[in-house]
This record gives C-alpha cells, sequence and structure tokens, in this order.
C-alpha cells in the first residue's frame, strides 16, 4: 500500500447519541501509514462521537491524543516514537493529557510503550476500535486500558466512518480486512489479523450516502482487495469448509466491483491494493467494461528476481508477472501502472537487483514506491534470513530503482502531451490560487486554469500541454 505520513484533524461534530461520562471529552487523533489507517481513523472517529466524544483540530484543547501507527517500516516506527517523546513533553506542562496508541504498532509494543518507556496511557489494536470508549473510562477510573486482540469476523461494516480532513469529493471504502499471504518480509498478517471481507451490501449502501453527500470518487480498500470473497460472512480460511452450493454463488472481487461500477455509474471507482497472485483477468476485463472505473493499477512486484519472490513468498514468478502486465496493456492501453519495490532483500545479489531493473524496462510503470529493506520483528524473513545487505549496498541499489522510475516516469507523463483527459477536479491547486487541481483517470494530477465556469467535484475534458515532475499541465478543451 501507499505509504505516508498525515494528521488528520476535523471541526468538531456534533453528540449522535450519549454524552460521554468520562473527564476526556476531546480526541485528537493523529494518522500514520497507508490509506487501511486514514480509513480507520475515520472509523475510530464515527465510534468515539458516537459515544459523546469531540474530535478536536486543536491538538492544544485535545484532553486524549490518539496515535494511529503504522508498522511497516521501520523508520515509520521511529517517526512515531518521535511524536510520542513530543506529547510526553506535552504533558508535563499539562499534566491531564493522556496519549493513545492505535493500529499496527499497538499490539507489537504495547508492553515496552505503555509500562517500560511509559510513553502512551492507552492501547488499541486494529481489531478493538469498538471498545475505546470503554478503555478511556477505564484510563479514567485507573485500570489498565489495553486491547489488541485480533478478531476474525470484525470488519466495522456498520459503522459510517466520519470524513476527517475530507475535500468532500473522494473518500475511502474499506473492503476486506487482514492478509492471509504471509510474505516473509510483511507485519501485517500479525498486526492486523487474518483476512476477511466486508457484505457488499454495506458497502454499496456506504457509497450510496456519499453520493448522496456529494462525493464523486471512492476508492475500495483493503489489505489484497483482489482477495474480496463474500458468502455470507466468516474468515476466508473457512469458505472451503461451505457446502458447494454457496461456494458457487460466492461474490468475489470482479462481481463486486461490477456492482460498485453498475449501481454508481456517474461517480469514479477505484481500488488499492491488488497482489500479482490473486489479480484475475475477469477483474481486469470489468475495468475494460466499465468507463467509470478508473484506469489505473497498483501492483506491487517487490522484486525482479523469481529467486528472491521465493524468499518472500510472493507465490508468483516473473514471467507470470509480466505476463499479467501484457494482459492488462492488451485489454487496457491506457492503463497507469504503478509498483512497490523492495532493495536489498536477505540473500539479494548484483544479479537479483539487474533483474528487478530489466523488469522495470521491461514495463515502465508511470510510478512506483521504492524502499531498502527494513527487518521487522516477528516475520518469517527475521527468523529465517540474515539482513545481510549492507546498507549502502541497499542504498545504492535503491538510488538506482529510483533514477530509472524517474526516467520512466518522465517518459510516460511526456507520452499524454497532446491528449485531452477527463479531469475530476478536486480543489484549488496548492500553488495557483487561479488553477484547479485534479486527476486524471489514470490518478495523475492535473492541474489546469480556472475559467470561471467549472467547480469542485466536476468532470472536465483538459488537453495535456505540459508536464513538471509528476504533475500534468493543461487547458479546458
Amino acid at each position: 500500500m501507499k505509504d505516508f505520513s498525515k494528521t488528520f484533524q476535523v471541526e468538531g461534530q456534533p453528540v449522535k447519541t450519549r454524552k460521554s461520562t468520562s473527564g476526556l471529552k476531546s480526541v485528537y487523533i493523529e494518522t500514520y501509514g497507508c490509506q487501511m489507517n486514514a480509513n480507520d481513523s475515520e472509523i475510530v472517529a464515527s465510534i468515539l462521537e458516537g459515544q459523546g466524544y469531540r474530535i478536536s483540530d486543536q491538538i492544544t484543547d485535545a484532553d486524549l491524543i490518539l496515535v494511529n501507527t503504522c508498522a511497516i517500516r521501520d523508520k515509520a516506527e521511529q517517526t512515531v516514537r518521535n511524536r510520542l517523546q513530543h506529547f510526553k513533553g506535552l504533558k508535563r506542562k499539562k499534566p491531564s493529557l493522556r496519549v493513545g496508541l492505535i493500529g499496527c504498532m499497538a499490539e507489537r509494543l504495547k508492553e515496552k510503550l505503555l509500562e517500560e518507556e511509559k510513553l502512551v496511557d492507552l492501547v488499541a489494536g486494529p481489531d478493538a476500535y469498538r471498545t475505546l470508549p470503554q478503555l478511556i473510562e477505564d484510563l479514567e477510573d485507573g485500570r489498565k486500558a489495553v486491547n489488541v486482540l485480533l478478531s476474525l469476523e470484525e470488519t466495522y461494516d456498520d459503522v459510517s466512518p466520519v470524513r476527517i480532513n475530507s475535500n468532500g469529493i473522494t473518500a475511502f471504502v474499506s473492503i476486506t480486512r487482514g492478509c492471509d499471504n504471509m510474505c516473509t518480509f510483511c507485519v501485517v498478517p500479525f498486526t492486523r489479523g487474518r483476512e476477511r471481507s466486508r457484505s457488499p451490501e454495506t458497502i454499496l449502501q456506504e457509497i450510496e450516502q456519499l453520493q448522496r453527500d456529494g462525493y464523486k470518487e471512492v476508492t475500495l480498500l483493503g489489505q489484497n482487495v483482489d482477495s474480496y470473497l463474500w458468502y455470507g460472512g466468516g474468515p476466508k480460511k473457512d469458505f472451503y469448509k461451505q457446502p458447494e452450493e454457496v461456494r458457487k454463488n460466492a461474490l468475489r472481487f470482479a462481481g463486486l466491483l461490477e456492482k460498485v461500477a453498475r449501481n454508481f455509474p456517474e461517480m469514479r471507482i477505484r481500488f488499492t491494493t491488488s497482489n500479482p497472485q490473486d489479480m484475475t483477468r475477469d477483474v481486469i476485463d470489468m475495468m475494460a467494461k466499465y468507463p467509470n472505473i478508473g484506469k489505473q493499477i497498483h501492483l506491487p512486484f517487490q522484486s525482479g528476481s523469481n529467486r528472491i519472490l521465493e524468499r518472500m513468498n510472493r507465490k508468483y514468478t516473473r514471467e507470470e508477472y509480466l505476463d499479467l502486465i501484457s494482459y492488462i496493456r492488451q485489454v487496457i492501453p491506457d492503463i497507469g501502472l504503478s509498483h512497490d519495490v523492495i532493495a536489498g532483500f536477505p540473500g539479494e545479489t548484483e544479479e537479483d537487483h539487474r533483474q528487478t531493473l530489466s523488469l522495470m524496462e521491461a514495463v515502465k510503470f508511470d510510478f512506483g514506491f521504492m524502499f531498502a529493506y527494513s527487518e521487522r520483528p516477528g516475520t518469517q524473513a527475521a527468523k529465517k534470513y540474515e539482513d545481510d545487505v549492507p546498507y549502502g549496498v541497499k542504498i545504492k541499489r535503491l538510488n538506482e530503482i529510483i533514477a530509472l522510475q524517474n526516467k520512466h516516469s518522465k517518459e510516460r507523463m511526456q507520452s499524454q502531451i497532446g491528449q485531452v483527459a477527463e479531469v475530476l477536479i478536486e480543489g484549488t491547486s496548492k500553488k495557483s490560487e487561479t488553477h484547479w487541481m485534479g486527476r486524471n483517470s489514470q490518478n495523475t494530477v492535473v492541474v489546469f486554469p480556472k475559467t470561471g465556469g467549472e467547480k469542485p467535484g466536476d468532470f472536465v475534458n483538459v488537453k495535456i500541454t505540459d508536464t513538471t515532475g509528476a504533475t500534468l499541465i493543461g487547458q479546458k478543451a
């Protein structure tokens, strides 16, 4: 998944149900990590508001700070630790302030951060957000406020997320939680639990509400959306225990994608993240069939070497990945493709690295998310393999990957000059009050002058005239 760090802030919302009995009435939520974490913060805001808490947009006004954490890489954890140290300083100035750790770091570091380092007062894992009001009450009553239990059923499908820090145009809608793939480098199965899917009815209901609220684009969200499987409820691992009739009538991702695209023809539909081993050709066919499905796929490949892919437990080969790309480009010629790749995985040789570069040359991705390998405690890679690629070598290889991707990104961007793109206006450009900013179907940022006849939420045709960095420049067609 795309990696980012952002603070989500929102004006105080009206109380939906009873008034909180806790002294901690104002909550400030700070979010780090992937889109799933951003969506989780919206779920947390909804649950707390429903119990009478106010979601504050000012950290200085908060009685409780909740830090929604990411554990996917060591750098992300260190960023969160630095913030917790900062909050510890705030607590010295305001002794009544409490700090809670939620999300992916909660299960892994609960004892260390709560008891040894005393950086937090409350800990809740990704499947424990419904218990946050009780945990806050426990904290105020002097009891231990910890819940990191993982669930085989929790999808928060009846919780209507509060769209904090929203532009009112685009939104994420979670369709799955957890992951069963067990890639050797990844902590997600341990921090978010086993894979389970959300009912299609509640997904459609949430999108319908977003449409009523004026949203024009939704992104279907999951650790691995292609594994979406609805057979009436329960974790994916129990699917093959079901009667044949149940299995035959199960709804998979291509079917869900069609339901969403067909029911909301005026909205643009996206999805992320996909896994090459699980993406089926009928998903690609569905993207080609419905014009309101965005023509962009984020398809991590992680390494171009079959030997390293096997060590990563990725369950596909280089050849299978390239065959999939070939089919995608055959069916959707104007597709935008992005990737994730890891440099310096344990055991990676210079030849393995060269195979990664050659795969990139073969595909020529539009953009990518590129990282040096970071050993994560508890993963199979940490247990089985020595982190034997020197740091300097990792950085050298990463820089070569970045340089090649920048070259390909520039080529792909320049190839769009002269074309007309349908752009969804998201708002005013950050660099110019006289220009709009939006995205085309391939999810590329497009900037063009305001003419006075359009507004945020409009789909407009823009002729691309230039490109700067990762942005397309154009004029309204």
